[in-house]
């Protein structure tokens, strides 16, 4: 009997594996009772929204990279006092490193 699923297929995705790679895989969701199907497109997932994620740090830390270049915004005060607290630190060195 064939599975019926919420979400039917679109695409196909077809790759070259290493034999080897494949069968440990397969172990590996057959000792975990999953799909092997259901477990890459967890993976991916899990890829996509991770590059999302890293993509929006990086546009966030650059904005406030920006912002910290104005001597007279929040961002460039906070650096200052951070600044402060490490120079007054016994271990400056070794976070500034």
């Amino acid at each position: 009997m064939p599975r019926v699923t919420q979400h039917p297929k679109v695409e196909t995705f077809n790759f070259r594996i290493d034999p080897a790679l494949k069968t440990a895989f397969t172990q590996a969701t057959e000792a975990e009772d999953k799909p092997a199907a259901q477990v890459l497109r967890e993976f991916m997932r899990a890829y996509v929204e991770r590059r999302t994620f890293e993509a929006e740090a990086r546009r966030q830390s650059r904005l406030i990279a920006e912002r910290a270049r104005d001597p007279g915004s929040d961002e460039a005060r906070s650096l200052r006092e951070l600044d402060a607290l490490l120079e007054a630190d016994d271990f400056r060195d070794e976070w500034k490193a």
